[in-house]
């Protein structure tokens, strides 16, 4: 298994609202057998630029282990999320 993190930012919602994002998420990783090892949340932050026409957006940083092989899966359920403005996946090195 190798280590990665994935950043992602939901449109703009209180704490409360935003949870149920932040568990899809990390059901979405234990599904695909991953293990998440932290979940920072940064909260509400602006934004260098619109997304999606919004200007403030609402910060996750997850860091998890999983096989390679289900990053694809992960990246295609996260795209087609209408609440998450954007993401990304890196690869943290060894």
């Amino acid at each position: 298994m190798k280590k990665y993190e994935v950043m992602f930012i939901a449109k703009p919602l209180e704490e409360a609202e935003a949870a149920p994002i932040v568990e899809f998420v990390g059901n979405l990783l234990t599904k695909n057998g991953g293990k998440i090892e932290k979940v920072d949340v940064w909260g509400k932050r602006r934004l260098a630029y619109p997304v999606k026409k919004q200007n403030d957006g609402y910060y996750v940083l997850i860091n998890f282990e999983i096989e390679p092989a289900a990053i694809f899966e992960i990246d295609r359920v996260i795209k087609i999320r209408e609440e998450i403005l954007k993401h990304l996946i890196v690869k943290i090195g060894e």
